[in-house]
């Protein structure tokens, strides 16, 4: 039996935004509550040499339209990435998931041995769809996704792996 590279990327990368869209909601219900600067959870970072919330919630949703865009041979939308705001990140979100909408099986099966060229360290690299999906753009959507999640545990939001997780 074959892995639907539809069922492994698109269902999961919209399960995962819409369940990051709780953790900031979270957040942001959090810092109003602390009576603390939304922008100190935005500019918040995990170390000094990490990208703080914002920019990790961007890359994440940059490789959850990218992995899809590239499998079904479509150029990757561009987003500015001038997110300044709780509101800004929920819009990225939800302009993610909207796309990853238009996108069905039939797009993306078969993409396994699709040959996916790009850049990797500065240097250009070209693996199958499969390699892609699972050895690039899966690691690298759960690390951003998770390093946000983390950052916010770490300055006292107070979130669970349910609330990482997406089922409540």
């Amino acid at each position: 039996m074959t892995i639907s590279m539809y069922e492994a990327s698109v269902p999961v990368f919209s399960a995962r935004l819409k369940a990051l869209s709780s953790v900031l909601a979270a957040a942001e219900q959090n810092a109003l509550d602390r009576k603390i600067d939304p922008q100190v959870f935005l500019t918040a970072r995990l170390a000094p040499d990490m990208f703080a919330l914002a920019r990790q919630v961007q890359i994440a949703t940059d490789h959850a339209k990218g992995a899809p865009s590239r499998l079904a041979g479509r150029e990757v939308p561009k987003y500015e990435d001038n997110e300044a705001s709780f509101a800004d990140l929920e819009a990225r979100l939800a302009k993610t998931v909207a796309y990853l909408a238009t996108f069905s099986a039939a797009d993306i099966d078969g993409s396994d041995d699709r040959m996916i060229e790009l850049k990797l360290g500065g240097r250009e690299t070209t693996l199958s769809g499969m390699q892609y999906l699972l050895h690039v753009a899966m690691p690298n959507f759960y690390f951003h996704l998770t390093t946000a999640y983390d950052i916010l545990r770490h300055n006292g939001v107070p979130l669970g792996k349910a609330t990482f997780l997406g089922s409540r």
